[in-house]
């Protein structure tokens, strides 16, 4: 019987011949056993490295926190590093990826940059010029997550707002509906109305966080709207690249519940192997 109950279980489409008991109540069924359940989980740790004092930053007029003037990188280091990935610099004020020429390939000493604060609910403002056919994207409520003892990309624990030269990069064309183009959250919602500036020119950025209510908006319009931990988020992730019997077992899981016990994590700006620049960057904390 053990024998046969594990091959009725191994597959919704097949049977054994044995017509014992478990055969039977299959075929009572329509002949269909129950659908392999998904793969077990790797084991991942988060981990928790030493984060900025948010009182040792300068706050404007209107109460934000300023995470780049223009004149330091103090406070930002690479993803799972402890100093600023050599593919960052400072350039005329902004913040600027050097592009490697190899997309996703990151260039030896590169990185995607992180301000070295986990933020629970806030609003971030910043500003983004990407370069002709440039790709990168700004994360937010990201983990610094290991599994098998290397960290894994920040995409699997956060959220993305794309950045991306619609015009010449095919990323725009890819995806369902434009959820791919700029100001998207990234494979799962299009921005809408894409409005976009060209490369070459400055984008706004706002991202409102509060309670699992997610805003992004683009150039003063509101262009995207979702909410995290709830059924409909579930839902958008079992639909999605990130869902649990796909590639990133360990990211569905982060995703599914993002920002940890304490729905907080870092900002992040990707090395997409793009220049692109960045100026402006401050949070307000809810």
């Amino acid at each position: 019987m053990a024998s046969c109950v594990a091959m009725m279980m191994a597959s919704c489409t097949q049977k054994c011949n044995c017509n014992c008991e478990a055969c039977q109540n299959c075929e009572k069924k329509g002949g269909e056993a129950p659908a392999a359940a998904a793969a077990a989980v790797p084991e991942y740790e988060i981990v928790e490295n030493k984060q900025v004092d948010l009182s040792t930053l300068k706050q404007d007029a209107d109460g934000y926190y300023i995470l780049f003037d223009g004149t330091s990188l103090d406070g930002w280091r690479g993803y799972g590093q402890d100093a600023v990935p050599a593919s960052w610099e400072l350039a005329d004020g902004t913040i600027h990826l050097k592009g490697s020429g190899t997309g996703e390939a990151q260039a030896e000493g590169g990185g995607d940059l992180i301000f070295a604060h986990k933020f629970c609910n806030f609003t971030l403002e910043l500003e983004y010029k990407i370069s002709k056919g440039g790709n990168s994207g700004i994360f937010y409520m990201a983990q610094e997550v290991k599994s098998g003892g290397e960290y894994l990309p920040i995409w699997q624990s956060s959220s993305e707002y794309q950045v991306l030269d619609n015009e010449n990069h095919i990323d725009a064309q890819l995806g369902v509906d434009g959820n791919r183009q700029s100001a998207s959250l990234y494979d799962m919602i299009p921005a809408k109305p894409q409005n976009a500036k060209p490369f070459g020119e400055w984008n706004k950025v706002k991202i409102m966080v509060f309670k699992g209510t997610v805003i992004h908006f683009q150039n003063d319009e509101k262009v995207c709207e979702y909410h995290l931990w709830t059924p409909k988020w579930n839902e958008m992730l079992d639909n999605s690249k990130f869902n649990a019997t796909g590639d990133f077992p360990i990211a569905y899981e982060l995703l599914k519940n993002m920002g940890g016990e304490k729905r907080e994590g870092y900002i992040g700006l990707q090395d997409h192997g793009d220049d692109v620049w960045y100026r402006n960057v401050r949070v307000k904390v809810q």
